[in-house]
């Protein structure tokens, strides 16, 4: 699923309405049924609907939603916000539409807005996705006292005073919605962790733009949904064997932190790996030995952390990272890694850590080797930002500039590749901050990797299914009770 910014989402309803062809006001009403639809499926029309319009497009979506709501028996009201004497082609259409079957409150001051009773389900349709500045005024007093209120509250497309493809500051007036149900395609601003308050819980609906011109228009960024996950998943032929799907090398664990290797373990044979080995220090030999038994174990000569590198020549693909440890020997083991390695690379955790305070390994990456930073980790490695939209161009910058993979980790992980383009994920929850979850993505990665899937579909599949299994996980234990080995056990497609 792609995901556009505000000028080519303009662009690609002017070709709808130039090439269908299709008037922009019935556009407007194609759209506005299908928010309906959707709207229909969460509420019944025992609960009185409010719909706060603005004057230009979007308060035209909401007239138009009123209208056919009150057609499907809602008790509703609309109030018309007066900041402005503009008014849109479209809503002037559909204001005298309305007439028809609803008298609509025009509201020129925040007092002039009625008792809301608690049942009331709210419309936010006062300003769309071509927002350009800051709300002020009137709209951002009515919008701070929607703010208030303890209704449900629904935005229109995008929520009011939300940017689509900028950062807002802190100080900016956005409506808080629970739901905002989002027209064709999800926004950038959707995918953004500190948008959340302003988002809620999202859905898109179809309302016809032109499938043709979707296709033809480039952007950078996408959202991998259900079908584009499953669409990677290759079928396992009647007479494969283990060698079919890859040996693999994890590299990963130090004393106190034998954990970190059995769930990036565990995960990689769960992620389908023909075979498996673990390069551990001596004193994990026994840990992993009995608490992995389909891994074969290998042991460093130090005994507490990795020191040694391990001839890498039956192996093909390699993890390194999970709870490794940053001593002066580890760090020279992963120098060594890095300029010797000609399979696919998974680095996580101390590997990036260790990358960050030798930045000259950078240049030496093997091209789409594949990285996993938590922000924290990515600020060491890249650099500072201002916000989530500045880190997002770094990761790009850095993606590019080193030809790797960047599993940006939060909230709708980003996965940035070398070509600048970004796949954002549709699963997980925030159950899975929790200790340990990052081991297992690690391993998640490796295992698919050696299995020769590319390294973007590794990191895009790796990262989804990493997700999936985690609301798997939640809907079994709860989001609280969430722990890494729950996802661990949760993984299968």
């Amino acid at each position: 699923m792609k995901i556009f910014n505000a000028n080519q989402t303009r662009e690609l309803d002017a070709y709808t309405i130039s090439n269908e062809p299709i008037s922009s006001i019935d556009l407007m009403e194609r759209a506005s049924h299908a928010f309906v639809r959707c709207f229909c499926d969460r509420f019944v029309n025992t609960r009185p609907v409010g719909v706060f319009c603005g004057k230009g497009n979007n308060g035209g979506d909401g007239l138009a939603i009123a209208r056919m709501l009150s057609e499907r028996s809602f008790d509703v009201q609309v109030f018309i916000i007066e900041y402005t004497t503009d008014e849109s082609d479209d809503f002037k259409q559909n204001l005298i539409r309305l007439k028809t079957h609803l008298v609509p409150i025009f509201i020129k001051s925040s007092s002039d807005i009625p008792p809301i009773p608690e049942s009331m389900v709210l419309i936010d349709a006062l300003l769309g996705s071509g927002l350009s500045r800051p709300v002020s005024g009137l709209l951002g007093d009515i919008i701070a006292v929607l703010n208030t209120l303890p209704s449900k509250v629904i935005s229109v497309d995008i929520a009011s005073g939300l940017f689509t493809n900028k950062s807002n500051e802190d100080t900016d007036v956005i409506v808080q919605p629970d739901v905002t149900i989002s027209f064709q395609l999800p926004k950038l601003a959707f995918m953004m962790p500190k948008n959340v308050p302003f988002v809620g819980e999202w859905h898109t609906v179809d309302i016809g733009l032109s499938p043709t011109r979707i296709n033809e228009t480039e952007t950078p960024y996408f959202y991998t949904d259900k079908d584009a996950a499953e669409k990677l998943i290759r079928p396992r032929g009647k007479y494969a064997h283990k060698g079919t799907f890859g040996h693999a090398l994890l590299m990963a664990g130090s004393y106190g932190k034998m954990g970190a290797a059995l769930l990036a373990a565990k995960s990689c044979l769960r992620a389908g790996v023909g075979l498996l080995s673990m390069h551990i220090p001596e004193c994990g030999y026994v840990i992993a030995q009995t608490a992995v038994p389909e891994a074969m174990v290998l042991t460093d000569q130090s005994q507490k952390y990795l020191s040694n590198l391990q001839d890498l020549e039956p192996y093909s693909a390699v993890g390194i990272g999970p709870g490794i440890g940053k001593e002066p020997a580890t760090a020279e083991m992963v120098k060594a890694l890095v300029k010797t390695v000609e399979v696919p690379l998974v680095m996580d955790a101390d590997a990036l850590n260790l990358l960050s305070e030798n930045p000259e390994l950078l240049s030496l990456l093997p091209t789409n080797t594949i990285l996993t930073p938590h922000p924290r980790e990515f600020e060491r490695l890249a650099g500072k930002s201002k916000d989530e939209y500045e880190r997002l161009e770094l990761a790009i910058t850095f993606a590019q500039k080193h030809q790797v993979i960047i599993c940006l980790k939060g909230a709708n992980t980003a996965v940035v590749l070398p070509n600048g383009q970004v796949h954002f994920n549709s699963t997980g929850n925030p159950g899975m901050a929790t200790g340990g979850t990052g081991d297992v993505l690690t391993g998640i990665i490796t295992g698919l990797l050696a299995q020769t899937y590319s390294p973007s579909e590794a990191a895009i599949m790796g990262v989804y299914q990493h997700g999936l299994a985690g609301d798997r996980a939640a809907n079994k234990k709860g989001q609280s009770a969430l722990i890494a080995s729950d996802v661990v056990d949760c993984l299968g497609w």
